[in-house]
């Protein structure tokens, strides 16, 4: 599928040379952090050392001095509580997170739903344990603010309820103590904390009413930092700081989930937010997707060196047999969406026998093939739930809820939301969601867009005098832009007129490229993965463009500069 380029619009000349200037850093770094918005050298200070003192005060959030206040009262009359979390990563790292950091004040357990028995969310099962243990107190953490009717129930069990949730609330808000920084009566400064961001902003409040120091929860932002990568949410402001410590701590001390787990992915540390998202995040989800999110609570909380190394193994292999009901569930997706309309700009897909656990990642697969706002559903016990997934620029919440008279039960937000149907509701569905997204979608975003922050020659990668095997000046600054994620991503680049000198197909499915301008005296590796059907185009003695990040490919502990290929056209 070609993809359509959007280069960005350079900042002004004056502008960039004066800031250069100012911060004696290359004009493509100061072209680079403009475009983030950073323009003096207070905010470029504070982008490349965010300092954790920059926190914003958790009693900016409505209902906070509630919160603390309820939770001070379990403490002190030592009410026994229960922690409510999700079964994804931003969930169970909010559970371990709070677990961790409230056990030795309280008499504190925890409860993960059953991913196919209970679903997404609060669960009166979950609700019924609670009252069965003598709770008095559940806190839910990244789920619960549309859980109105639930929250109800155990109010009429006698239970009260503490809200951290960062999803969109409904127009009736739950009767709780809701922590939402979306929440439209909520002023809080910074609105994209994770689930597990929220929980963090409780135990800050906790602190600060108490007195006590922050140290011991500044020692768990590694688990924040992995919830802000696998949950996408946005790596600016208050998330910056958190996921930049959190980075910090998992690389110089790891805890002994994480180090297991990386060992497994074969990951060497320092590792970046990216290898989280892609090495630890799937793995703990995995076990929420294929067993239980409790067994991912227990292994980041504990302190047992066997037991640790046990649950890895036990975990990593969910993660493989995840990967084999990912490739054949998409084999049988893409089968049905070959089989369907062609005219269609929605994809749609369902099987009763497919596993609930890896319909989302089956529709971020679709959309690779198929660049169109995605549904993969699946039934269980007289149910249909399913997984929805979003192109760029189409906010899939917004489209379900102009057919929420279709569904049961929706939740999420602007790029991925989960859904539960009636079967008789299912072709419904299927054509109201293709009448609101043909309604919604322009022409712009049917077709994937590749955004370029800068166009650069090679000559601007490595200057004249710096030595071609080692790692350039440029990529060890933009280096210091990390994390990335929404919001700060990933510097990306284009360079035009490019010539290959040598390309391999490894796999028969990546590109591997020695690349030379004729006008420079410079030749890059890079690799571009999944892209068989560009060998052609990039045969020696033909010219043509490169989109590309800059990395960095580590062997045998030698470091050189390699560039990840995100798509290749001709030169017109």
């Amino acid at each position: 599928m070609e993809k359509r380029w959007l280069v960005k619009t350079p900042q002004d000349s004056t502008l960039v040379e004066s800031f250069r200037s100012k911060l004696k850093v290359d004009h493509i770094v100061a072209e680079l952090l403009l475009q983030r918005g950073i323009s003096t050298f207070e905010e470029a200070e504070a982008f490349f050392r965010p300092k954790l003192e920059d926190l914003h005060d958790p009693f900016l959030m409505q209902d906070m001095d509630n919160a603390v206040e309820r939770v001070q009262e379990a403490i002190d009359e030592q009410q026994r509580v229960m922690l409510f979390g999700d079964y994804d990563v931003d969930g169970t790292t909010a559970v371990a997170l709070m677990y961790s950091f409230l056990k030795d004040s309280l008499p504190l357990d925890f409860y993960i739903p059953d991913r196919y028995k209970e679903g997404y969310g609060l669960s009166k099962l979950g609700i019924d344990t609670a009252k069965k243990n003598g709770v008095e107190l559940i806190i839910s953490l990244d789920c619960g603010i549309k859980s109105v009717e639930l929250v109800d129930y155990a109010k009429s069990l006698d239970i009260d309820f503490i809200i951290c949730d960062h999803h969109t609330p409904g127009e009736i808000l739950p009767d709780a103590i809701v922590l939402d920084p979306k929440r439209k009566d909520c002023d809080y400064p910074y609105k994209e904390l994770s689930g597990c961001g929220v929980g963090f902003k409780l135990l800050q409040a906790i602190c600060e009413h108490n007195n006590w120091k922050q140290d011991k929860l500044f020692e768990s932002l590694d688990l924040l930092a992995v919830s802000i990568g696998a949950d996408i949410v946005e790596v600016t402001g208050e998330n910056r700081i958190l996921a930049f410590h959190g980075m910090e701590l998992l690389n110089k001390k790891p805890r002994l989930a994480f180090s297991e787990l990386l060992k497994l992915a074969k990951k060497e540390l320092p590792v970046t937010l990216t290898d989280v998202i892609f090495s630890i995040a799937p793995r703990i989800n995995a076990i929420g997707r294929l067993r239980s999110g409790r067994i991912a609570v227990e292994l980041m909380v504990s302190m047992d060196k066997e037991e640790i190394a046990q649950l890895a193994i036990d975990i990593n292999q969910d993660n493989l047999e995840r990967r084999e009901l990912d490739k054949q569930i998409t084999e049988e997706a893409l089968e049905q969406v070959e089989k369907g309309d062609k005219n269609s700009v929605s994809t749609v897909v369902f099987d009763k026998n497919w596993h609930k656990g890896v319909v989302g990642i089956v529709a971020s697969r679709l959309i690779e093939k198929h660049y169109k706002p995605t549904i993969v559903l699946t039934e269980s016990d007289g149910v249909i739930s399913g997984s929805a997934r979003s192109v760029h620029g189409f906010n899939i919440y917004d489209a379900l809820l102009e057919c929420e008279n279709e569904l049961e039960q929706f939740g999420g937000h602007a790029f991925a939301a989960g859904m539960t149907l009636k079967p008789e509701n299912l072709e419904t569905f299927k054509q109201k969601f293709e009448e609101v997204v043909s309604k919604r979608m322009t022409p712009e975003l049917k077709t994937e867009e590749q955004v370029v922050d800068v166009e650069l020659t090679f000559d601007q990668i490595f200057t004249s005098e710096e030595n071609r095997m080692k790692v350039p000046r440029l990529k060890r600054i933009i280096s210091q832009f990390e994390p990335h994620g929404p919001g700060n991503m990933k510097p990306v680049f284009m360079s035009k007129n490019v010539f290959s000198k040598e390309v391999r197909l490894l796999k028969n499915a990546h590109l591997k490229l020695t690349m030379v301008q004729p006008q420079f005296d410079v030749a890059i590796e890079g690799i571009g993965f999944n892209m068989p059907e560009k060998e052609d185009v990039v045969a020696p003695g033909l010219p043509f463009d490169v989109v590309y990040t800059l990395e960095v490919n580590r062997w045998r502990e030698r470091e050189t500069l390699q560039m990840n290929i995100k798509d290749i056209r001709e030169t017109v």
